[in-house]
C-alpha cells in the first residue's frame, strides 16, 4: 500500500457544528496526518468543476448549493494507505448506514449533508488535490 496523500473536505454542516477539531482528531488518531489545510468559502464555478461527474444527476444543483452555503475545510491527508483509511474513518455515505464511531455516523445529517468528502481512488485524490492546492502547499510528512 505505502504512504500516500488523499483529499478531504469537512462540509458546511460539520463546520456549523464546530466539529473541525473532532474530525481532524479522528484522522490523526487513526494514523493520518494533515499535510495541508485551508478554510474557504467555495466559489460556485470551482464547486461545479469539482462535482462535474455528477452534473447530469438530479441532485447536482442541490449539492452545489449546499457546498457553497458556508465555509468548508479543504485538507490533504497523508499516511500509509491514506485513501482507504480515510474512507474507513468517514464511514458509509449515508450516515444512517455508517458504523458507530465513524465521522459520518457522528456528524452527518443525511446522504447529501454527510459531514465529509474523501477521495475514492488515487486518480481522484490527484485530481482533487490539484484542483484546490498548489504543489508548494502540500507538505511531505
Amino acid at each position: 500500500m505505502g504512504k500516500e496523500q488523499t483529499f478531504s473536505i469537512i462540509k458546511p454542516n460539520a463546520i456549523k457544528k464546530n466539529a473541525i477539531g473532532a474530525i481532524i482528531k479522528k484522522f490523526e488518531d487513526n494514523g493520518l496526518k494533515v499535510a495541508a489545510a485551508k478554510l474557504v468559502q467555495l466559489e460556485r464555478g470551482k464547486c461545479e468543476e469539482f462535482y462535474a461527474e455528477h452534473k447530469e444527476r438530479p441532485f447536482f444543483g442541490e449539492l452545489v448549493d449546499f457546498m457553497t452555503s458556508g465555509p468548508v475545510m479543504l485538507m490533504a491527508l497523508s499516511g500509509e494507505g491514506a485513501i482507504m483509511k480515510n474512507r474507513e474513518i468517514m464511514g458509509a455515505t449515508n450516515p444512517k448506514d455508517a458504523a458507530p464511531g465513524t465521522i459520518r455516523a457522528e456528524f452527518g445529517d443525511n446522504v447529501g449533508e454527510n459531514a465529509v468528502h474523501g477521495s475514492d481512488s488515487a486518480a481522484s485524490a490527484q485530481r482533487e488535490l490539484a484542483l484546490f492546492f498548489e504543489k508548494s502547499e502540500l507538505v511531505n510528512i
